[in-house]
Protein backbone atom coordinates (compact mmCIF):
# COMPACT_ATOMS: atom_id res chain seq x y z
CA UNK A 1 0.00 0.00 0.00
CA UNK A 2 1.37 3.42 -0.93
CA UNK A 3 1.64 6.21 1.63
CA UNK A 4 -1.13 8.12 -0.14
CA UNK A 5 -3.43 5.08 -0.12
CA UNK A 6 -2.71 4.50 3.57
CA UNK A 7 -3.75 8.09 4.35
CA UNK A 8 -7.02 7.60 2.45
CA UNK A 9 -7.79 4.43 4.42
CA UNK A 10 -6.89 6.15 7.70
CA UNK A 11 -9.29 8.99 6.93
CA UNK A 12 -12.20 6.56 6.42
CA UNK A 13 -14.37 5.08 9.15
CA UNK A 14 -15.67 1.68 8.02
CA UNK A 15 -18.36 -0.50 9.57
CA UNK A 16 -20.99 -3.00 8.50
CA UNK A 17 -24.64 -2.00 8.14
CA UNK A 18 -27.80 -3.87 7.25
CA UNK A 19 -29.46 -2.91 3.97
CA UNK A 20 -30.65 0.68 3.80
CA UNK A 21 -33.95 0.91 1.94
CA UNK A 22 -34.27 4.66 1.43
CA UNK A 23 -32.56 8.00 1.91
CA UNK A 24 -35.90 9.83 2.08
CA UNK A 25 -36.49 10.73 5.75
CA UNK A 26 -40.25 10.64 5.30
CA UNK A 27 -40.11 7.07 4.01
CA UNK A 28 -37.48 5.71 6.41
CA UNK A 29 -38.69 2.83 8.56
CA UNK A 30 -35.79 0.75 9.81
CA UNK A 31 -33.05 1.86 12.19
CA UNK A 32 -30.59 1.18 9.35
CA UNK A 33 -32.30 3.87 7.27
CA UNK A 34 -31.97 6.28 10.19
CA UNK A 35 -28.21 5.70 10.42
CA UNK A 36 -27.71 6.82 6.83
CA UNK A 37 -30.37 9.53 6.72
CA UNK A 38 -29.05 11.39 9.76
CA UNK A 39 -25.55 11.63 8.33
CA UNK A 40 -26.91 13.71 5.46
CA UNK A 41 -29.91 15.51 6.96
CA UNK A 42 -30.29 17.29 10.30
CA UNK A 43 -33.24 16.88 12.63
CA UNK A 44 -34.80 20.01 14.20
CA UNK A 45 -33.38 18.95 17.58
CA UNK A 46 -30.68 16.46 18.49
CA UNK A 47 -29.83 14.21 21.42
CA UNK A 48 -26.78 15.27 23.39
CA UNK A 49 -24.01 12.85 22.41
CA UNK A 50 -22.24 13.09 25.77
CA UNK A 51 -25.06 13.37 28.30
CA UNK A 52 -26.36 10.43 30.37
CA UNK A 53 -29.22 10.28 31.11
CA UNK A 54 -30.13 11.44 27.62
CA UNK A 55 -31.15 15.03 27.08
CA UNK A 56 -32.16 17.20 24.17
CA UNK A 57 -29.76 19.55 22.39
CA UNK A 58 -29.97 21.99 19.47
CA UNK A 59 -29.99 20.55 15.96
CA UNK A 60 -31.19 22.37 12.85
CA UNK A 61 -32.83 24.72 15.37
CA UNK A 62 -32.05 26.10 18.79
CA UNK A 63 -33.99 24.70 21.76
CA UNK A 64 -37.65 25.74 21.38
CA UNK A 65 -39.72 28.16 23.44
CA UNK A 66 -42.91 26.60 24.83
CA UNK A 67 -46.05 28.74 25.05
CA UNK A 68 -49.80 28.60 25.62
CA UNK A 69 -49.67 25.86 28.23
CA UNK A 70 -47.61 23.49 26.12
CA UNK A 71 -49.70 23.81 22.96
CA UNK A 72 -47.24 25.98 21.00
CA UNK A 73 -43.55 25.36 20.26
CA UNK A 74 -41.50 28.15 18.70
CA UNK A 75 -38.26 27.04 17.00
CA UNK A 76 -35.47 29.34 15.75
CA UNK A 77 -33.30 28.08 12.89
CA UNK A 78 -29.62 28.27 13.79
CA UNK A 79 -27.47 30.92 12.10
CA UNK A 80 -25.21 28.29 10.51
CA UNK A 81 -28.19 26.76 8.68
CA UNK A 82 -29.36 30.17 7.46
CA UNK A 83 -25.86 30.89 6.17
CA UNK A 84 -25.90 27.56 4.29
CA UNK A 85 -29.10 28.54 2.50
CA UNK A 86 -31.67 26.74 4.65
CA UNK A 87 -34.59 28.32 6.47
CA UNK A 88 -37.81 27.88 8.38
CA UNK A 89 -39.80 27.11 5.23
CA UNK A 90 -37.61 24.03 4.63
CA UNK A 91 -38.47 22.65 8.05
CA UNK A 92 -42.20 23.30 7.64
CA UNK A 93 -42.23 21.71 4.18
CA UNK A 94 -40.33 18.65 5.47
CA UNK A 95 -42.78 18.11 8.33
CA UNK A 96 -45.80 18.59 6.07
CA UNK A 97 -44.50 15.84 3.76
CA UNK A 98 -45.15 13.37 6.60
CA UNK A 99 -48.89 13.84 6.17
CA UNK A 100 -48.98 14.26 2.41
CA UNK A 101 -51.80 11.89 1.27
CA UNK A 102 -50.00 11.24 -2.02
CA UNK A 103 -46.71 10.28 -0.33
CA UNK A 104 -48.31 8.01 2.34
CA UNK A 105 -45.38 8.25 4.74
CA UNK A 106 -45.15 5.46 7.35
CA UNK A 107 -44.01 8.17 9.77
CA UNK A 108 -47.15 10.27 9.82
CA UNK A 109 -47.46 9.53 13.53
CA UNK A 110 -44.64 12.03 14.14
CA UNK A 111 -47.03 14.89 13.34
CA UNK A 112 -50.38 13.36 14.33
CA UNK A 113 -50.71 15.86 17.21
CA UNK A 114 -49.68 18.85 15.09
CA UNK A 115 -52.53 21.24 14.27
CA UNK A 116 -50.37 23.45 12.06
CA UNK A 117 -46.75 24.33 11.33
CA UNK A 118 -45.99 27.86 10.15
CA UNK A 119 -42.94 29.87 9.09
CA UNK A 120 -43.76 33.52 9.91
CA UNK A 121 -40.25 34.50 8.86
CA UNK A 122 -37.11 32.89 7.49
CA UNK A 123 -35.82 31.95 10.92
CA UNK A 124 -38.97 31.10 12.92
CA UNK A 125 -41.05 27.93 12.93
CA UNK A 126 -44.22 28.01 15.01
CA UNK A 127 -45.85 24.63 15.68
CA UNK A 128 -49.32 24.48 17.25
CA UNK A 129 -50.45 21.18 18.73
CA UNK A 130 -53.98 19.80 18.91
CA UNK A 131 -53.37 18.69 22.49
CA UNK A 132 -50.56 18.75 25.02
CA UNK A 133 -47.84 16.27 24.13
CA UNK A 134 -45.08 16.24 26.73
CA UNK A 135 -42.69 14.24 24.53
CA UNK A 136 -43.17 16.31 21.36
CA UNK A 137 -39.62 17.77 21.42
CA UNK A 138 -38.23 14.22 21.32
CA UNK A 139 -40.16 13.57 18.11
CA UNK A 140 -38.12 16.37 16.57
CA UNK A 141 -35.00 14.16 16.94
CA UNK A 142 -36.48 11.31 14.89
CA UNK A 143 -35.04 10.64 11.43
CA UNK A 144 -38.46 11.24 9.87
CA UNK A 145 -38.37 14.87 11.04
CA UNK A 146 -35.13 15.60 9.15
CA UNK A 147 -35.06 18.88 7.23
CA UNK A 148 -34.67 18.65 3.45
CA UNK A 149 -33.80 21.71 1.37
CA UNK A 150 -36.04 22.73 -1.54
CA UNK A 151 -33.39 21.33 -3.87
CA UNK A 152 -33.10 18.05 -1.95
CA UNK A 153 -29.93 19.05 -0.11
CA UNK A 154 -29.33 18.19 3.50
CA UNK A 155 -27.70 20.38 6.11
CA UNK A 156 -25.91 17.44 7.75
CA UNK A 157 -22.14 17.18 7.81
CA UNK A 158 -21.96 14.50 5.10
CA UNK A 159 -23.18 13.91 1.56
CA UNK A 160 -23.85 10.51 0.05
CA UNK A 161 -21.13 10.15 -2.58
CA UNK A 162 -21.60 6.50 -3.57
CA UNK A 163 -24.37 3.94 -3.11
CA UNK A 164 -24.23 0.47 -4.53
CA UNK A 165 -27.51 -1.03 -3.32
CA UNK A 166 -27.19 -4.01 -0.98
CA UNK A 167 -23.41 -3.69 -1.03
CA UNK A 168 -21.86 -0.36 -0.04
CA UNK A 169 -22.61 3.24 0.93
CA UNK A 170 -19.95 5.95 1.12
CA UNK A 171 -20.49 9.33 2.76
CA UNK A 172 -18.08 12.24 2.30
CA UNK A 173 -17.74 15.06 4.81
CA UNK A 174 -18.58 18.45 3.30
CA UNK A 175 -16.00 20.59 5.06
CA UNK A 176 -12.75 20.05 6.87
CA UNK A 177 -12.85 17.09 9.21
CA UNK A 178 -10.62 18.52 11.93
CA UNK A 179 -9.92 15.42 13.99
CA UNK A 180 -12.91 13.63 12.52
CA UNK A 181 -13.10 11.18 9.64
CA UNK A 182 -13.33 12.53 6.09
CA UNK A 183 -15.34 9.55 4.91
CA UNK A 184 -17.82 7.10 6.44
CA UNK A 185 -18.24 3.75 4.70
CA UNK A 186 -21.08 1.28 5.32
CA UNK A 187 -20.66 -2.28 4.02
CA UNK A 188 -23.41 -4.90 3.75
CA UNK A 189 -21.91 -8.14 5.05
CA UNK A 190 -24.53 -10.75 5.94
CA UNK A 191 -22.29 -13.45 7.34
CA UNK A 192 -21.29 -12.76 10.96
CA UNK A 193 -18.17 -14.91 10.66
CA UNK A 194 -17.02 -12.79 7.72
CA UNK A 195 -17.70 -9.64 9.74
CA UNK A 196 -15.56 -10.99 12.57
CA UNK A 197 -12.66 -11.87 10.27
CA UNK A 198 -12.83 -8.44 8.63
CA UNK A 199 -12.62 -6.80 12.04
CA UNK A 200 -9.64 -8.92 13.06
CA UNK A 201 -7.88 -8.02 9.78
CA UNK A 202 -8.42 -4.32 10.46
CA UNK A 203 -10.87 -3.90 7.56
CA UNK A 204 -13.55 -2.65 9.96
CA UNK A 205 -13.09 0.05 12.59
CA UNK A 206 -16.20 -0.96 14.49
CA UNK A 207 -18.15 -4.13 15.18
CA UNK A 208 -21.58 -3.35 16.58
CA UNK A 209 -22.80 -6.87 17.17
CA UNK A 210 -20.83 -9.81 18.49
CA UNK A 211 -22.37 -13.12 17.50
CA UNK A 212 -22.93 -15.89 20.02
CA UNK A 213 -20.43 -18.07 18.17
CA UNK A 214 -17.67 -15.46 18.53
CA UNK A 215 -18.40 -14.44 22.12
CA UNK A 216 -15.82 -16.75 23.67
CA UNK A 217 -13.18 -15.31 21.35
CA UNK A 218 -13.92 -11.83 22.70
CA UNK A 219 -14.51 -12.42 26.40
CA UNK A 220 -12.36 -14.74 28.50
CA UNK A 221 -13.44 -16.85 31.45
CA UNK A 222 -12.44 -13.98 33.75
CA UNK A 223 -14.97 -11.69 32.09
CA UNK A 224 -12.28 -9.49 30.54
CA UNK A 225 -11.68 -8.75 26.88
CA UNK A 226 -9.38 -11.28 25.20
CA UNK A 227 -5.72 -10.46 25.85
CA UNK A 228 -4.76 -10.46 22.16
CA UNK A 229 -7.51 -7.95 21.37
CA UNK A 230 -6.50 -5.82 24.33
CA UNK A 231 -2.86 -5.82 23.15
CA UNK A 232 -4.06 -4.65 19.75
CA UNK A 233 -5.74 -1.68 21.42
CA UNK A 234 -9.30 -2.93 20.77
CA UNK A 235 -11.85 -1.60 23.26
CA UNK A 236 -15.04 -3.33 24.40
CA UNK A 237 -18.14 -1.28 25.27
CA UNK A 238 -21.47 -2.37 26.73
CA UNK A 239 -24.83 -0.61 26.93
CA UNK A 240 -28.17 -1.45 28.50
CA UNK A 241 -30.53 -0.50 25.71
CA UNK A 242 -34.08 0.72 25.12
CA UNK A 243 -34.68 -2.42 23.04
CA UNK A 244 -37.42 -4.64 24.51
CA UNK A 245 -37.85 -8.14 23.06
CA UNK A 246 -41.01 -10.18 23.47
CA UNK A 247 -43.27 -12.88 22.13
CA UNK A 248 -46.35 -11.05 20.99
CA UNK A 249 -49.72 -12.78 21.41
CA UNK A 250 -52.41 -12.02 18.87
CA UNK A 251 -55.38 -11.19 21.07
CA UNK A 252 -57.72 -11.93 18.15
CA UNK A 253 -56.62 -15.56 18.18
CA UNK A 254 -59.55 -17.72 19.40
CA UNK A 255 -57.31 -19.87 21.62
CA UNK A 256 -55.07 -17.29 23.27
CA UNK A 257 -57.11 -14.08 23.08
CA UNK A 258 -59.96 -14.97 25.48
CA UNK A 259 -57.81 -17.06 27.86
CA UNK A 260 -55.84 -14.87 30.28
CA UNK A 261 -54.80 -17.82 32.45
CA UNK A 262 -53.20 -19.44 29.41
CA UNK A 263 -51.26 -16.28 28.58
CA UNK A 264 -50.09 -16.06 32.19
CA UNK A 265 -48.99 -19.69 32.03
CA UNK A 266 -46.90 -19.01 28.93
CA UNK A 267 -45.03 -16.30 30.86
CA UNK A 268 -44.49 -18.51 33.90
CA UNK A 269 -43.13 -21.31 31.70
CA UNK A 270 -40.53 -19.08 30.01
CA UNK A 271 -37.17 -20.15 31.46
CA UNK A 272 -35.32 -16.85 31.66
CA UNK A 273 -32.16 -18.25 33.35
CA UNK A 274 -31.64 -20.65 30.43
CA UNK A 275 -32.49 -17.88 27.97
CA UNK A 276 -29.88 -15.61 29.56
CA UNK A 277 -27.28 -18.40 29.32
CA UNK A 278 -28.16 -18.90 25.65
CA UNK A 279 -27.38 -15.21 25.04
CA UNK A 280 -24.08 -15.31 26.99
CA UNK A 281 -25.53 -13.06 29.71
CA UNK A 282 -25.93 -10.22 27.20
CA UNK A 283 -29.54 -9.55 28.13
CA UNK A 284 -31.47 -8.19 31.10
CA UNK A 285 -34.71 -9.63 32.55
CA UNK A 286 -37.96 -8.12 31.37
CA UNK A 287 -41.10 -7.83 33.49
CA UNK A 288 -42.56 -4.67 31.95
CA UNK A 289 -42.28 -3.08 28.51
CA UNK A 290 -40.61 0.02 30.03
CA UNK A 291 -36.80 -0.34 30.08
CA UNK A 292 -34.59 0.21 33.13
CA UNK A 293 -33.65 3.83 33.70
CA UNK A 294 -36.80 5.26 32.10
CA UNK A 295 -38.91 7.40 34.43
CA UNK A 296 -42.25 5.82 35.33
CA UNK A 297 -41.04 2.21 35.14
CA UNK A 298 -42.75 -0.31 37.45
CA UNK A 299 -40.16 -2.02 39.66
CA UNK A 300 -42.25 -4.52 41.65
CA UNK A 301 -41.72 -8.31 41.12
CA UNK A 302 -43.57 -9.91 38.22
CA UNK A 303 -46.22 -12.38 39.40
CA UNK A 304 -45.68 -14.60 36.34
CA UNK A 305 -41.90 -14.76 36.24
CA UNK A 306 -40.38 -18.19 35.57
CA UNK A 307 -42.04 -20.78 37.79
CA UNK A 308 -42.81 -24.10 36.07
CA UNK A 309 -45.07 -25.32 38.88
CA UNK A 310 -47.14 -22.14 38.66
CA UNK A 311 -47.21 -22.54 34.86
CA UNK A 312 -48.65 -26.07 35.18
CA UNK A 313 -51.25 -24.87 37.69
CA UNK A 314 -52.27 -21.97 35.45
CA UNK A 315 -52.49 -24.32 32.45
CA UNK A 316 -54.91 -26.51 34.35
CA UNK A 317 -56.96 -23.47 35.38
CA UNK A 318 -56.92 -22.35 31.74
CA UNK A 319 -58.52 -25.66 30.71
CA UNK A 320 -55.38 -27.51 29.58
CA UNK A 321 -54.25 -29.81 32.42
CA UNK A 322 -50.85 -31.22 31.54
CA UNK A 323 -51.04 -29.24 28.32
CA UNK A 324 -53.89 -31.44 27.01
CA UNK A 325 -57.21 -30.17 25.69
CA UNK A 326 -59.82 -32.44 27.37
CA UNK A 327 -62.28 -31.77 24.56
CA UNK A 328 -60.02 -33.34 21.94
CA UNK A 329 -57.50 -35.30 23.99
CA UNK A 330 -54.74 -33.62 21.99
CA UNK A 331 -51.78 -31.60 23.17
CA UNK A 332 -52.12 -27.82 22.93
CA UNK A 333 -50.05 -26.68 19.92
CA UNK A 334 -49.08 -23.05 19.42
CA UNK A 335 -47.35 -21.49 16.40
CA UNK A 336 -44.70 -18.78 16.76
CA UNK A 337 -43.93 -16.64 13.70
CA UNK A 338 -40.27 -15.59 13.37
CA UNK A 339 -39.13 -13.02 10.83
CA UNK A 340 -35.66 -14.33 10.13
CA UNK A 341 -34.43 -17.86 9.42
CA UNK A 342 -30.92 -17.35 10.81
CA UNK A 343 -29.08 -19.98 12.81
CA UNK A 344 -29.60 -17.93 15.97
CA UNK A 345 -33.35 -17.65 15.32
CA UNK A 346 -33.66 -21.39 14.70
CA UNK A 347 -31.71 -22.26 17.85
CA UNK A 348 -33.77 -19.78 19.87
CA UNK A 349 -36.98 -21.29 18.50
CA UNK A 350 -35.84 -24.78 19.53
CA UNK A 351 -34.93 -23.55 23.00
CA UNK A 352 -38.30 -21.90 23.53
CA UNK A 353 -40.03 -25.06 22.32
CA UNK A 354 -38.15 -26.97 25.03
CA UNK A 355 -39.40 -24.54 27.70
CA UNK A 356 -43.02 -25.20 26.77
CA UNK A 357 -42.54 -28.93 26.26
CA UNK A 358 -41.70 -29.18 29.97
CA UNK A 359 -45.23 -28.12 30.85
CA UNK A 360 -46.88 -30.16 28.12
CA UNK A 361 -47.34 -27.50 25.40
CA UNK A 362 -46.02 -27.91 21.89
CA UNK A 363 -44.63 -24.76 20.25
CA UNK A 364 -43.83 -24.79 16.55
CA UNK A 365 -41.78 -22.10 14.82
CA UNK A 366 -42.86 -20.65 11.47
CA UNK A 367 -39.98 -18.87 9.72
CA UNK A 368 -40.69 -16.13 7.20
CA UNK A 369 -38.80 -13.43 5.35
CA UNK A 370 -38.92 -10.12 7.22
CA UNK A 371 -41.35 -8.51 4.75
CA UNK A 372 -43.65 -11.54 4.78
CA UNK A 373 -43.47 -11.65 8.57
CA UNK A 374 -44.45 -8.00 8.96
CA UNK A 375 -47.35 -8.41 6.56
CA UNK A 376 -48.61 -11.50 8.37
CA UNK A 377 -48.39 -9.72 11.75
CA UNK A 378 -50.13 -6.59 10.42
CA UNK A 379 -52.83 -8.72 8.81
CA UNK A 380 -53.42 -10.63 12.05
CA UNK A 381 -52.52 -13.95 10.39
CA UNK A 382 -50.26 -15.12 13.22
CA UNK A 383 -50.98 -16.69 16.59
CA UNK A 384 -47.76 -15.59 18.29
CA UNK A 385 -44.77 -13.67 16.94
CA UNK A 386 -41.25 -12.86 18.06
CA UNK A 387 -40.55 -9.14 17.88
CA UNK A 388 -38.57 -6.28 19.38
CA UNK A 389 -39.31 -2.62 19.92
CA UNK A 390 -36.50 -0.08 19.84
CA UNK A 391 -37.39 3.04 21.80
CA UNK A 392 -37.64 6.18 19.69
CA UNK A 393 -37.15 8.35 22.79
CA UNK A 394 -36.58 7.65 26.52
CA UNK A 395 -40.13 8.12 27.77
CA UNK A 396 -42.52 5.50 29.18
CA UNK A 397 -45.16 6.58 26.67
CA UNK A 398 -43.05 5.31 23.77
CA UNK A 399 -43.38 1.76 25.12
CA UNK A 400 -46.86 1.88 26.66
CA UNK A 401 -48.39 3.15 23.41
CA UNK A 402 -47.89 -0.41 22.17
CA UNK A 403 -51.01 -1.47 24.08
CA UNK A 404 -53.53 1.31 23.41
CA UNK A 405 -56.58 0.26 21.40
CA UNK A 406 -56.07 3.22 19.03
CA UNK A 407 -52.81 1.64 17.91
CA UNK A 408 -53.95 -1.85 16.88
CA UNK A 409 -52.72 -3.19 13.54
CA UNK A 410 -51.44 -1.76 11.30
CA UNK A 411 -50.30 0.47 14.19
CA UNK A 412 -47.63 -0.51 16.72
CA UNK A 413 -50.07 -2.47 18.91
CA UNK A 414 -49.36 -5.67 16.98
CA UNK A 415 -50.96 -7.81 19.69
CA UNK A 416 -54.30 -6.10 18.95
CA UNK A 417 -54.72 -5.70 22.71
CA UNK A 418 -57.78 -3.73 23.84
CA UNK A 419 -58.72 -2.93 27.41
CA UNK A 420 -60.88 0.11 28.26
CA UNK A 421 -59.33 0.39 31.72
CA UNK A 422 -55.85 0.51 30.20
CA UNK A 423 -56.94 3.14 27.68
CA UNK A 424 -58.36 5.33 30.46
CA UNK A 425 -55.13 5.19 32.46
CA UNK A 426 -53.04 5.87 29.36
CA UNK A 427 -55.20 8.81 28.28
CA UNK A 428 -55.09 10.24 31.82
CA UNK A 429 -51.30 10.05 31.74
CA UNK A 430 -51.21 11.91 28.45
CA UNK A 431 -53.46 14.64 29.87
CA UNK A 432 -51.53 14.96 33.15
CA UNK A 433 -50.13 18.38 33.98
CA UNK A 434 -47.13 17.11 35.94
CA UNK A 435 -44.58 14.31 35.59
CA UNK A 436 -45.53 12.92 39.01
CA UNK A 437 -49.20 12.63 38.07
CA UNK A 438 -48.29 11.16 34.69
CA UNK A 439 -46.04 8.52 36.26
CA UNK A 440 -48.79 7.36 38.62
CA UNK A 441 -50.92 6.52 35.59
CA UNK A 442 -47.97 4.87 33.81
CA UNK A 443 -47.47 2.57 36.82
CA UNK A 444 -51.13 1.57 36.72
CA UNK A 445 -50.86 0.88 32.98
CA UNK A 446 -48.00 -1.51 33.63
CA UNK A 447 -49.90 -3.29 36.43
CA UNK A 448 -52.78 -3.92 34.02
CA UNK A 449 -50.48 -5.16 31.25
CA UNK A 450 -48.59 -7.53 33.54
CA UNK A 451 -51.84 -9.12 34.68
CA UNK A 452 -53.34 -9.43 31.17
CA UNK A 453 -50.09 -10.72 29.58
CA UNK A 454 -50.61 -9.83 25.89
CA UNK A 455 -46.86 -10.54 25.60
CA UNK A 456 -44.51 -13.15 26.88
CA UNK A 457 -41.89 -10.80 28.33
CA UNK A 458 -38.49 -12.16 27.29
CA UNK A 459 -35.68 -9.62 27.75
CA UNK A 460 -34.08 -6.24 27.25
CA UNK A 461 -31.13 -6.32 24.95
CA UNK A 462 -27.62 -5.34 26.02
CA UNK A 463 -25.38 -4.05 23.26
CA UNK A 464 -21.71 -4.92 23.10
CA UNK A 465 -19.44 -3.25 20.59
CA UNK A 466 -15.78 -3.48 19.65
CA UNK A 467 -13.85 -0.42 18.52
CA UNK A 468 -10.37 -0.37 17.01
CA UNK A 469 -7.76 2.08 18.35
CA UNK A 470 -8.09 4.19 15.19
CA UNK A 471 -11.36 5.57 16.60
CA UNK A 472 -11.54 8.04 19.47
CA UNK A 473 -14.45 9.83 21.16
CA UNK A 474 -16.74 6.82 20.73
CA UNK A 475 -19.73 6.68 23.11
CA UNK A 476 -22.23 3.81 23.10
CA UNK A 477 -25.76 5.19 22.76
CA UNK A 478 -29.34 4.10 22.19
CA UNK A 479 -29.52 6.77 19.47
CA UNK A 480 -26.54 6.02 17.19
CA UNK A 481 -27.99 7.75 14.13
CA UNK A 482 -25.46 9.99 12.43
CA UNK A 483 -23.11 9.87 15.43
CA UNK A 484 -20.10 9.09 13.21
CA UNK A 485 -19.76 12.85 12.86
CA UNK A 486 -18.53 12.92 16.47
CA UNK A 487 -15.88 10.23 16.08
CA UNK A 488 -12.25 11.31 16.02
CA UNK A 489 -9.49 9.78 13.93
CA UNK A 490 -6.57 8.74 16.15
CA UNK A 491 -4.26 8.76 13.13
CA UNK A 492 -5.09 12.32 12.15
Amino acid sequence: MTAAAALVVAATFTRTMERVATMDPAMSRAVYDSHAVQLVYETPLSIDYEARPYRLAPGFCEMPEIAEGGLVYVFRVREAELAAGFGAADMVRSLERLRDPELVSPNGWIVKDVEKAEAPDVRTVRITLKRRCHFFPWLMTHAASCVIGADGRGSGEFVLSHWRKNHEMVFRRKGKAGRGFDTVRYLVVDDVSTQWLMFLRGELDFLGEISRDNWDAVIGADGRIDASLERAGVRLYSLSTLNVLHLGINMKDPVLGPNRKLRQALNAAFDYPSWEKFYNGRIAPCATPVPPGVEGRLETPFAYAYDPEKARRLLAEAGYPGGIDPKTGRRLTLTLAIGRASQESREAGELMASFYARVGVRMESSFKTWDAFLKAVNDGRVQMFRMGWVGDYPDAQNFLQLFHSRNVNPGPNHSNYTNPEYDREYDAAMAAATAGERNRHWLKCQEIIREDCPWVFTHFKKEYSLVRPTVENYRPTDFPYGVERYYENALH
